[in-house]
């Protein structure tokens, strides 16, 4: 039932418990425990909703860093990747294979705010070697939702 749960939940968390429990024709306290269960577990660790913020007034400006550090001894790559994701402005940090180890991915208000956050926060610390910043142009889709469905051509094929 776990999993029922969690696919459910991971692309719709508006669903009721009620709903839940018609959907897997379970108890309602039944999936009320195992959903708080998973809660305290850190299993499912929160409710999110996917906003197009580019169908709304407010500017924001969304960046990939990459950044490459030294681990620390004893504590690898963790002890550096707690410093990077306690700023406020970073909202994801995965560690990667690859050419880099680190993936930050913040939100800024302009392209300004995030250099500067790059500049004064995020490169000056002890582990950070060096760091290469991306700009997310446009999003097509996020977190498996399409944001913006492409236009079919209507215009009337014309042939000789």
């Amino acid at each position: 039932m776990r999993q029922e749960v969690l696919e459910i939940l991971e692309h719709n968390s508006k669903v009721t418990v009620d709903d839940l429990a018609t959907i897997l024709e379970g108890k309602i306290d039944d999936i009320a425990n195992e959903i708080a269960a998973m809660e305290k577990e850190k299993i499912i660790c929160g409710y999110h909703t996917l906003i197009n913020w580019e169908k709304t007034n407010n500017e924001k400006v969304t960046a990939l860093i990459e950044v490459k550090v030294t681990p620390q001894r004893g504590q690898g790559f963790d002890k550096i990747a707690e410093r990077i994701y306690r700023f406020k402005e970073v909202k994801s940090v995965y560690l990667m294979s690859g050419g880099f180890d680190l993936t930050v991915i913040l939100e800024g208000k302009t392209m300004k705010e995030v250099a500067l956050f790059v500049g004064q926060k995020l490169a000056p610390l002890e582990s950070v070697l060096s760091t290469a910043t991306h700009f997310v142009l446009k999003k097509y889709k996020d977190h498996g939702i399409i944001l913006e469905e492409t236009r079919k051509d209507e215009r009337m094929v014309v042939t000789p």
